[in-house]
């Protein structure tokens, strides 16, 4: 654990700085990317399916309305409080220990991910802190329900975390309007509400460019990210077997 948690605070530690200048200068180049991560994991967890019933089905439209339902009431910035931190670190940990589903794309579904970030960046050890303790009362706590969960119901749980996936397209997707801003303590804006536009209209609506074809690559990206994953956790699977 020591050094999974470890893993997890240098990488975000050294790339904090540039994901906070990429989301704020190359927003549309960021969620494409992200983008490109959830379709190729949707696919993967599609590909382990064992089969689709009726049950299947439903769990498949309840994930999706349910990401939905959340990513349009939900506002996309939560305020910086510490039980709201630690509510998100628990839900976070959770999610990175569900296949297919990012803990990352959880904190920034519910807004957290930039204020993570910052606390990262700038060292903010009490936010840390208490995120970090919802991190691990998650992990406790959850991690045995998971398991009962997949041995359980492996192949209905699974379309749930599909559906999950599905829904969470339309939080990812890169061509956005901002509705309703506020200032936070630090003089920075942060975006309370936003809607999805059609990449054709967004030039017209904001005055900005949409860099489709940019997207696009930078979807592929993320896509082959994962495929390169995968694909490496295969051939190390196979190279030990044969040890």
């Amino acid at each position: 654990m020591v050094a999974l948690f470890g893993g997890i605070l240098i990488s975000l530690k050294t790339f904090a700085a540039v994901v906070l200048f990429a989301m704020d200068a190359y927003p549309i180049l960021v969620w494409a990317f992200f983008s490109g991560l959830v379709a190729a994991s949707i696919y993967l967890l599609v590909r382990e399916q064992r089969g689709w019933g009726v049950l299947e089905f439903i769990g498949l439209l309840f994930g999706t309305a349910f990401i939905l339902t959340i990513s349009y009431m939900a506002p996309s910035q939560l305020p910086a409080h510490g039980w709201i931190l630690f509510l998100g670190g628990f839900v976070a940990i959770c999610a990175m220990i569900l296949p297919g589903i990012s803990g990352s794309f959880i904190l920034l579904l519910v807004g957290l991910y930039p204020v993570f970030l910052q606390a990262i960046h700038h060292l903010e050890i009490v936010k840390l802190l208490w995120f970090g303790a919802g991190c691990i009362t998650g992990l406790v706590v959850f991690s045995r329900f998971l398991l009962w969960l997949l041995n359980s119901y492996h192949s209905q749980t699974l379309a749930v975390l599909i559906g999950f996936l599905i829904g969470s397209l339309s939080v990812t997707w890169p061509w956005k309007q901002s509705l309703l801003t506020t200032v936070d303590s630090h003089g920075r804006t942060v975006v309370l509400q936003q809607e999805n536009l059609n990449p054709l209209n967004y030039l017209t609506v904001t005055g900005n460019e949409p860099v489709i074809i940019w997207a696009i690559v930078w979807a592929l990206v993320g896509v082959g990210l994962v495929a390169g994953v995968e694909l490496t956790a295969n051939w190390l699977k196979k190279k030990h077997s044969k040890v």
